[in-house]
């Protein structure tokens, strides 16, 4: 993570390739502006939540909240994703709250988990979208990332940044963390920044709520309940050391153990110990629900947003969905209409 996050030999060594990668993605979104590269258009709001850096930013707790609070408004969000860290026979695969994680990922299934909206996985995206129409009554599409996968109209994307890292060196791939150039956020609807809000950015907290056992998921305990035990903390997530900085503002003491992002955790990567109590997110519970070890402990967060972020959110919503609006239409116009 050093070469992506800092400005050191490695990331000037790397820095041609970098501007190598600038040209070919920004080509790449020329062709699909200029109509050169087909799209598809879709009948309903398609909301795309993403980012423009590698790791961990906090997309998916954010489309979570916004599938809740746009069903709470009357609206039918469907949702679908890449189902990263999954593979599938076939696509598009429906996901459901017993899903293999295996076949969908991890993120869809705690997506369905705490929505319980139609969920469709595709690496297509797309073709995803096309299954939810057919299949489901969702009004309203909301897609766990997809900033990049420019095949996707859509009509309204929200930008999410880590606002303790931010942009890190600032370069792009691979000498940098960037997707795409930091000039993308003036080219979004709204940004969302993880903790410390700039202006022109909406705040969000991910607020850790309480622990629950993986075995005995009623057995809830708050942080105090840790203290002073021999705490393990596992996290295979895009950025680590988000949740174990977490686990320390509650004034926990423990032994870090990352891992790489989506990963599936076998007994093996579990050996600390009889008397061990293994803390670790909701995503990586996910991956663990088949072992039987009562040490296993999950995190469940809370996640909070300024409130003109809702009242700004709606009224692009409402103004995409009025076929009279002059903003109405899809980013990168279909050649096909769907």
């Amino acid at each position: 993570m050093l070469t992506l996050w800092n400005k050191n030999f490695i990331a000037y060594v790397l820095w041609p390739l970098s501007m190598l990668y600038y040209g070919v993605v920004s080509l790449r979104r020329k062709l699909y502006q200029l109509f050169a590269k087909q799209t598809t258009r879709f009948s309903v709001p398609v909301i795309v939540i993403g980012n423009i850096t590698v790791g961990g930013s906090g997309k998916t707790p954010l489309l979570i909240e916004l599938a809740n609070f746009l069903q709470k408004k009357g609206w039918r969000p469907g949702i679908i994703s890449r189902g990263y860290g999954g593979k599938a026979a076939t696509y598009p695969v429906r996901v459901y709250t017993k899903s293999n994680p295996r076949e969908v990922g991890d993120e869809p299934i705690l997506i369905v988990r705490h929505t319980a909206c139609p969920t469709m996985v595709d690496p297509k995206r797309r073709r995803g979208v096309q299954a939810l129409l057919k299949k489901t009554n969702c009004n309203i599409i909301l897609s766990d990332d997809g900033l990049q996968h420019l095949a996707l109209s859509r009509n309204i994307e929200i930008l999410v940044i880590d606002g303790q890292r931010r942009f890190g060196n600032g370069f792009c791939l691979p000498a940098g963390p960037l997707r795409e150039p930091v000039s993308r956020l003036k080219e979004v609807d709204l940004v969302v920044s993880k903790g410390t809000a700039l202006p022109n950015e909406f705040a969000m907290l991910l607020i850790p709520d309480h622990f629950y056992q993986l075995m005995y998921p009623d057995n809830k305990k708050n942080a105090v309940y840790f203290h002073g035990k021999n705490l393990h903390a596992v996290a295979g997530i895009g950025y680590p050391e988000q949740f174990f900085a977490g686990l320390r503002t509650l004034g926990l003491s423990f032994t870090e153990h990352p891992f790489p992002d989506h990963h599936f955790f076998r007994p093996r990567d579990l050996h600390y110990g009889e008397d061990a109590i293994i803390l670790m997110t909701e995503k990586d519970a996910i991956k663990c629900e088949g072992l039987t070890d009562a040490r296993l402990w999950c995190l469940k967060i809370k996640t909070k947003l300024d409130e003109s972020f809702y009242t700004t959110l709606l009224h692009r919503i409402v103004t995409v969905s009025d076929p009279k609006s002059s903003v109405s239409s899809s980013r990168y116009p279909s050649l096909v209409a769907n």
